[in-house]
């Protein structure tokens, strides 16, 4: 079923060469590839050490009949790939091998990648905003920025590509935008979105609301020990029928959360911070 899933989207890509002088079929290098990557194959010699290793098992399931490019000729292959035409194949490719479970939550993170600060043009580094199914622990897409401010006109984009129906999206206080929640909603998902100072409104009522719990002894908390600090965290959520009347803009919006965490390292004073959240799901703790 997997492979038959890679064939109907991989075998659509463009490929830049001469069809007389190709010897090793784009489609057989970029399974190998991506086979390669994803058993922890860093670099173009380690993916032919890859394929050299399971040549068998590649010949047998019809893959490089021909036998093995080297290095060179696999980094050639791949590097004329079109990146565009290559992400969505990708994309399509995780959504249709991804079953995706009710409630399962998908999160929608940036980073930035090591090492991408070209020092000699000074470009500035690579961000890129992933979407993880944190159960399966599976990247359903990503989109490049050139900086982490353009995350916010990323997400939306992002989202359009995916299936998001039955899901829960957290995504953190970047994506806290109300045309965002709007579009998870119209998607038939729930959004799950950190809260900071970027909706100052929303979150000082919302830190209001959480004034009596912040107040509580701390039975439940949560202690984890962890390479010579201590930390610990205590949930609360409650129905945001509260202030839900005060911010008519943020659509289903039915619950409030509030993350509370202590950390401790050797020798230091106690760190105490508060993080909130809102949800247009129904949460508990």
């Amino acid at each position: 079923m997997y492979l038959e899933a890679f064939t109907s989207h991989f075998s659509t890509i463009t490929d830049q060469r001469q069809s007389a002088k190709v010897t090793y079929p784009l489609y057989d290098v970029l399974f190998v590839t991506l086979c390669g990557v994803i058993a922890g194959a860093e670099g173009w010699s380690e993916i032919r050490d890859y394929a050299e290793g399971h040549h068998e098992w590649f010949k047998k399931h019809g893959f490089l009949l021909d036998g093995v490019p080297v290095d060179d000729t696999i980094a050639r292959i791949v590097s004329r790939v079109d990146p565009e035409q290559f992400r969505l194949c990708f994309i399509n490719w995780m959504k249709s091998v991804h079953e995706l479970s009710n409630g399962e939550i998908i999160a929608i993170d940036g980073k930035t990648l090591r090492g991408s600060y070209n020092r000699e043009d000074r470009r500035s580094t690579v961000h890129m905003v992933n979407a993880f199914a944190c159960a399966n622990k599976l990247v359903l897409g990503q989109i490049k920025t050139e900086q982490k401010s353009n995350e916010i006109t990323a997400i939306p984009e992002l989202i359009r590509l995916l299936d998001v129906e039955g899901a829960l999206v957290s995504i953190d206080a970047m994506g806290c935008q109300t045309a965002i929640a709007q579009q998870i909603v119209g998607s038939k998902g729930d959004y799950l979105l950190a809260l900071k100072s970027n909706q100052s409104a929303l979150h000082a009522a919302v830190e209001a609301a959480f004034a009596s719990e912040r107040a509580q002894p701390l039975d439940g908390l949560t202690i984890e020990r962890n390479k010579g600090r201590v930390e610990g965290r205590i949930h609360y959520v409650k129905e945001a029928t509260v202030i839900s009347d005060d911010f008519p803009d943020w659509p289903k919006l039915k619950t409030l959360g509030l993350c509370m965490n202590f950390r401790q390292a050797k020798g230091k004073e106690i760190e105490l911070t508060y993080r909130y959240y809102i949800s247009s799901a129904a949460l508990d703790e």
